[in-house]
């Protein structure tokens, strides 16, 4: 298995300068690790996630997964701004809490065009998976 080519550190200093409206109301998603294939990220959940019945809302959910999805690419393949989604799926499987969310993502295969992964949201002190994602990255040729 091939060594990570980004660490936490250069993650967010890339998101920061490439994406700095995710950080508009403050610093809410955290890159918390990175390894071989795989990642973790945090969304720090405020009232602008939470919907009617008191639970995070599915696009706060949503966007989650996708960023958690992107930072786990960039670990492996550095700093590619170009990458983009080509297919996401979600199943929502029970109501997350209204606190942190964490975000566990696995890349299934890592080519040089595609990447196909998956991700596991839970709410933070939690075991059971609230969301479970699929889904694929086009790589840009370098």
């Amino acid at each position: 298995m091939k060594p990570i080519v980004m660490d936490v550190a250069a993650i967010e200093a890339f998101l920061d300068r490439e994406f700095p409206q995710i950080h508009q109301d403050g610093r809410v998603y955290v890159v918390e690790e990175v390894g071989p294939l795989v990642g973790r990220m945090r969304m720090r959940a405020g009232p602008r996630h939470i919907r009617p019945g008191g639970t995070l809302s599915g696009p706060s959910m949503m966007a989650l997964a996708d960023l958690a999805f992107y930072a786990t690419i960039l670990a492996q393949i550095g700093p590619v701004g170009l990458a983009v989604t080509t297919s996401l799926s979600f199943n929502f499987l029970r109501k997350p809490e209204p606190r942190d969310l964490i975000a566990r993502c696995r890349l299934m295969k890592l080519g040089k065009r595609l990447a196909v992964g998956e991700v596991s949201l839970v709410s933070d002190g939690a075991d059971e998976e609230v969301c479970h994602a699929t889904g694929t990255y086009s790589i840009p040729p370098r």
